[in-house]
């Protein structure tokens, strides 16, 4: 007879872990970058000016070992407010959008707006997240929408708590649906626009069969947010009404009036806001003070006064903060890689061996090594000049369609905003949506998974069809 362990058990034994803060994330991102600059040889590709994108690329061939510059402690530090300064335009639009929204929400015609709306939606608010998520992938696949959805996690967090859906659905149908937009797009400008000129492909080439698997991608992310959030509606608190919505319900016709006037102010913002950046070719400073002219107008349309509309603003940029910050911190890991020179020793030692693969084998590894360096290197137009001259003639030696090199980038590096870290905007997101990391993780890396099943099938039949 075995002897019984009275209040046992292995995992008693076991530590429990713990998904680390997202700043203790970035910052061990950052002393990793520190530790590799020590490790791996330095090294540069020589750059030209390539006319077709106006950007300096790589010169194919070109690497070369320098003199290692590996980074020091206090560099290191440093690097922190540098990322917070190369991120000072994003950061600024994050505060000012913020406080913007927060005014407007503390007018309570924010509120009022999503309670109408749900009341005209009754027993299909469902059909709020596949609407709202298209919106997002349509400006994903249109300008590659990141860094500009943190002002709006605000008005989607009251939308989706509402709905009584978890607070997660509204990073999902925001970052996720733009981001998976962007990565299957026919035209992003930044992704695949670039990615092409730089491959030499006329613009748009290849639309179609993009198209096909663009249709495929959405409807695997948007199926599985709806399921996601239909699962855990019961879950997901009721938002309380505000002391303002209290005393507007109160008020009467005024109010009501004051309520229709700000909502008509959001409304024409976002309208310049989408034109601006799609015609105008708006940086984040017109963007910043476009949210910063709404924030005041509604304040004063929706009878916050001056200084109600002030402290609006204040209590705006007190909760963007964090988000904020995260941006900055993410950004300081490539200043720290290219401090130690190593990011072109890392592009060159991931594509060197690729040269050796069989043709389909050969561009699935494309798409794992671009996977792989999108986390080093987290903006897509900086990976495509890094990598795109290198790859194009590796894969004319191989016998390999440039337009499947360039779906290749496209999947590896854009699906991979999905999940890393070191996407700011990502961060910044899920922080504001009070959602920890790794449950983002968990909700995520199951459709991404599927995601880049999709994107094998797409290089496989690309290669097949001779796309």
């Amino acid at each position: 007879m075995r002897p019984k362990l009275i209040g046992f058990s292995l995992s008693s034994l076991m530590p429990t872990f713990r998904f680390p803060h997202p700043l203790v994330l970035l910052f061990a991102f950052i002393l990793l970058a520190v530790g590799l600059s020590y490790v791996l040889p330095a090294g540069r590709f020589d750059r030209r000016l390539d006319a077709a994108t106006g950007r300096e690329v790589v010169v194919p061939g070109s690497y070369k070992q320098v003199a290692p510059t590996p980074v020091s402690p206090l560099a290191a530090l440093t690097a922190i407010p540098k990322g917070l300064q190369d991120a000072a335009d994003v950061i600024f639009l994050v505060f000012l959008a913020g406080g913007a929204f927060t005014v407007v929400d503390q007018t309570g015609a924010l509120r009022r707006g999503v309670d109408w709306l749900l009341a005209k939606l009754s027993g299909r608010e469902a059909l709020v997240i596949p609407v709202v998520a298209l919106l997002f992938a349509t400006m994903g696949a249109l300008e590659n929408m990141q860094e500009e959805i943190v002002p709006l996690v605000p008005v989607l967090l009251v939308l989706m708590r509402r709905m009584r859906y978890p607070v997660i659905t509204a990073a999902a149908v925001s970052i996720g649906s733009a981001a998976v937009g962007a990565a299957f797009s026919p035209l992003n400008p930044f992704q695949v626009g670039i990615a092409q000129k730089l491959a030499g492909l006329p613009l748009l080439s290849g639309a179609g069969f993009r198209l096909v698997f663009l249709a495929l991608a959405l409807l695997i992310w948007i199926g599985g947010t709806v399921r996601y959030a239909l699962k855990h509606r019961e879950t997901a608190p009721l938002i309380a009404d505000s002391p303002i919505e209290a005393e507007a319900d109160a008020a009467g016709h005024e109010t009501g009036r004051r309520h229709g006037l700000v909502l008509a102010l959001l409304f024409v913002t976002f309208a310049v806001f989408t034109y601006g950046v799609l015609n105008l070719g708006w940086d984040f400073s017109q963007m910043a003070a476009l949210f910063l002219g709404l924030g005041i107008a509604a304040g004063l349309v929706g009878g916050l006064g001056l200084t109600g509309t002030a402290e609006g603003f204040i209590t705006g940029f007190r909760d963007m903060a964090f988000s904020a910050v995260l941006i900055g911190f993410a950004r300081a890991i490539f200043v720290v890689l290219e401090q130690g020179q190593i990011v072109d020793t890392v592009v060159n030692g991931l594509s060197a061996p690729l040269a050796h693969l069989p043709v389909v084998l050969s561009a699935l590894g494309m798409l794992g090594v671009h996977t792989a360096l999108h986390i080093p290197v987290p903006s897509v137009s900086g990976q495509a000049v890094l990598t795109m001259p290198i790859l194009t003639p590796l894969s004319d030696l191989l016998g390999l369609s440039r337009q499947v090199t360039v779906l290749a980038f496209q999947y590896g590096a854009g699906l991979c905003e999905l999940l890393t870290p070191t996407n700011g905007a990502l961060m910044a997101i899920v922080a504001a949506c009070g959602v920890r990391f790794d449950q983002w993780w968990k909700f995520a890396l199951p459709l991404y998974l599927m995601l880049l099943g999709l994107a094998v099938v797409a290089i496989v039949l690309g290669i097949a069809l001779g796309v």
